[in-house]
C-alpha cells in the first residue's frame, strides 16, 4: 500500500450564527422579569450603557477604565502591538460610529417605547411594599412536633429516639423507613421495645396520622372510638382500599357483609380523613406571573396588543464616553470604549427587536383568536405556529421563542401565549374544530350522563358523533384520562 501526501482546495458552505444573532434570540426568549434582570446586569457591567431615568454615572467607572489600562500594560509587547494594529484596522468602523453618535439626539438610541418620569419613585415604592409585606416564616412540621413531644414524661432513651424519628419524617409527616432500619442508622443502641414506644408516642401527636409508615396506617391513626361507622371504616381501610378506588361496592358487600348504604356512608367518612397530615405545614412560594402583553379594545372594537414596558428601563449609550473619545483618548482606551459601545448597541437593538417581534406575533395570534376573546374558550379555533410565522414573515422557531414563557392579559383573563395554539379536527360539516372544544364537549356529555348507567368509552364515541365529531375510541379514552374523568365503572352510582 502506497501513501501519498497532497494538498487540495475544497469549497463548502457552512451556516454559523453570529454572536449578535445569538444574543438577539436569547433576549427574545426571555420573559419580562428575566429581561429586567438581564438589563440590570448589563448596566452593572457595561460603563457605556446607562439608564437616563436612573443614575447617569455608574459607580466605579474610572476604576474600571484604570483596571483595563493596567491589564493592557501587563500584556507582553507582542500582544500590545496586536491591540494597536486592531485599533488601526477598526478605525473606519470607529469613525463611522462616531459620525452616527454625533447625530444622535438626547433621547435617541434608547430601548423602550414609553417614557415614565416617575418610574424611579414607583420602583422605590414597590421595593418598600415588598419589604413591608414580608411575613415571618411559619413553624415547620418538625418544630411543631418536637414542641409537643417535649411534654411526654419518658426515659431519656425513648425521648432521644423519638426526636430522631421526628427528624426523619418527610414533608407529609410520613415515616419512609421501617423501624429496624431507623434503629440501625440511629448510631446508638436502643431496644426494640423502647423504639416501639417512641414511635407510638410520635403517632399520638397532632396532626393525627403523623409517624405512619404507609397510607393505611396513616388513615387508621385518625380513627377514634367516636368516628361514625368505625368498624366498617376500619374494614374498608384494612382490606378494601383498592376496591373502593375501583368503585366495586357490590364486591365489598359480598365479602364484608355490610350493606351498600353502610359502605357508602363509611366511604364518605373516609373522604374526611387526610392521607397527608403534614402537608399543611409545607410553605411553597407562590410564583407571581407578570404579563408581557395586554390586550385592549380600541374605539372601533378591535383588539390591540400593548407591550408591558414598565419593568424595562430605557437604555442609551453614555454621552460621557463619547465625549471622552472626542477629547483624544489613547488607543487602548479607545478600543476598550469601542467594545463597550458595541456591546451596548447590540443589547439595545436586541431589546427593540424583541419588542417588535413579540408585538407582531401576539397581534397575529389575537387577530386569529378573536372569537376566543369574544365568546370564551369554547370558541377557540385550531392554530399552529407555522401559520403565525407565515403571517409575521419569520421562521417558526422565532415564533416558538417569542411565545415561550410569555403571558398575555386579556379581557377573558391571564393566559400563556402557548394557550392559543393547538391542533384540531374537521367536523361533519367540514369545519375545523379545536381539540379544546372537543374536550369541553366531552366534559359536558359526562356531566349530563345518568350516573346509575354511565357511558362507556364506546358510548361516548357515539355521543360525540351525534354532535358532529367523528373520533376514534382510543382518542376519546386519551382525552378522558387527560381530563381526569374516571372510567364508567368508577363513575357508576349505587
Amino acid at each position: 500500500m502506497q501513501l501519498n501526501f497532497s494538498q487540495q482546495m475544497k469549497m463548502s458552505q457552512q451556516m454559523k450564527l453570529a454572536p449578535r444573532m445569538i444574543q438577539s434570540m436569547e433576549i427574545l426568549q426571555l420573559p419580562i422579569m428575566a429581561l429586567q434582570e438581564r438589563i440590570e446586569q448589563e448596566l452593572a457591567e457595561n460603563v457605556c450603557l446607562e439608564n437616563p431615568l436612573g443614575d447617569s454615572e455608574a459607580p466605579g467607572v474610572e476604576e474600571e477604565l484604570q483596571a483595563a489600562r493596567e491589564e493592557a500594560d501587563e500584556k507582553p509587547i507582542a500582544e500590545r502591538e496586536l491591540v494597536v494594529d486592531a485599533d488601526h484596522e477598526n478605525a473606519a468602523d470607529f469613525e463611522r460610529l462616531m459620525e452616527m453618535s454625533s447625530d444622535w439626539p438626547e433621547d435617541n438610541y434608547t430601548s423602550g417605547s414609553k417614557p415614565s418620569s416617575n418610574r424611579i419613585d414607583e420602583s422605590s415604592d414597590r421595593q418598600h411594599d415588598v419589604i413591608a409585606n414580608i411575613t415571618q416564616p411559619s413553624q415547620s412540621l418538625h418544630d411543631y412536633l418536637l414542641e409537643q413531644y417535649g411534654y411526654f414524661s419518658v426515659p431519656v432513651e425513648v425521648r432521644e429516639f423519638g426526636e430522631f424519628i421526628i427528624q426523619n419524617l418527610d414533608h407529609n409527616g410520613r415515616l419512609q423507613n421501617a423501624l429496624p432500619e431507623l434503629m440501625q442508622v440511629y448510631g446508638r443502641t436502643i431496644s426494640l421495645r423502647d423504639a416501639q414506644q417512641a414511635l407510638a408516642n410520635v403517632q399520638k401527636l397532632d396532626p393525627p396520622g403523623v409517624g405512619a409508615r404507609d397510607v393505611r396506617e396513616c388513615l387508621l391513626l385518625q380513627i377514634t372510638p367516636e368516628t361514625p361507622h368505625r368498624d366498617c371504616l376500619v374494614t374498608l381501610i384494612t382490606s378494601h382500599l383498592e376496591d373502593l378506588a375501583q368503585n366495586r361496592l357490590p364486591l365489598i358487600e359480598k365479602k364484608t357483609g355490610y350493606s351498600i348504604e353502610e359502605i357508602k356512608a363509611a366511604h364518605q367518612e373516609l373522604l374526611n380523613l387526610n392521607p397527608y397530615p403534614g402537608a399543611g405545614f409545607e410553605v411553597r412560594p407562590v410564583q407571581n406571573v407578570t404579563p408581557d402583553l395586554f390586550v385592549e379594545q380600541d374605539d372601533h372594537g378591535h383588539y390591540v396588543v400593548r407591550l408591558e414596558d414598565e419593568y424595562t428601563p430605557r437604555l442609551r449609550i453614555s454621552k460621557k464616553y463619547q465625549q471622552l473619545i472626542r477629547d483624544g483618548a489613547d488607543a487602548q482606551t479607545r478600543e476598550y470604549i469601542k467594545r463597550k459601545i458595541d456591546s451596548a448597541k447590540w443589547l439595545i437593538e436586541s431589546i427593540e427587536q424583541r419588542h417588535n417581534t413579540l408585538k407582531r406575533v401576539a397581534q397575529a395570534i389575537v387577530d386569529h383568536q378573536t372569537d376566543f376573546l369574544e365568546n370564551g374558550p369554547e370558541a377557540i379555533v385550531p392554530l399552529k405556529m407555522q401559520q403565525i410565522a407565515d403571517v409575521v414573515g419569520v421562521h417558526v422557531t422565532t415564533v416558538s421563542r417569542a411565545v415561550d414563557d410569555k403571558w398575555i392579559q386579556t379581557p377573558r383573563g391571564l393566559f400563556p401565549l402557548k394557550r392559543f395554539f393547538g391542533g384540531g379536527t374537521v367536523n361533519s360539516e367540514g369545519e375545523e374544530v379545536a381539540w379544546d372544544i372537543i374536550r369541553l364537549k366531552l366534559k359536558e356529555i359526562v356531566g349530563n350522563e345518568d350516573k346509575n348507567d354511565p357511558l362507556s368509552d364506546d358510548a361516548l364515541v357515539e355521543e360525540l358523533a351525534k354532535e358532529g365529531y367523528q373520533l376514534a375510541r382510543r382518542t376519546v379514552t386519551k382525552y378522558r384520562k387527560a381530563l381526569n374523568i374516571p372510567s364508567s365503572r368508577q363513575r357508576k352510582a349505587y
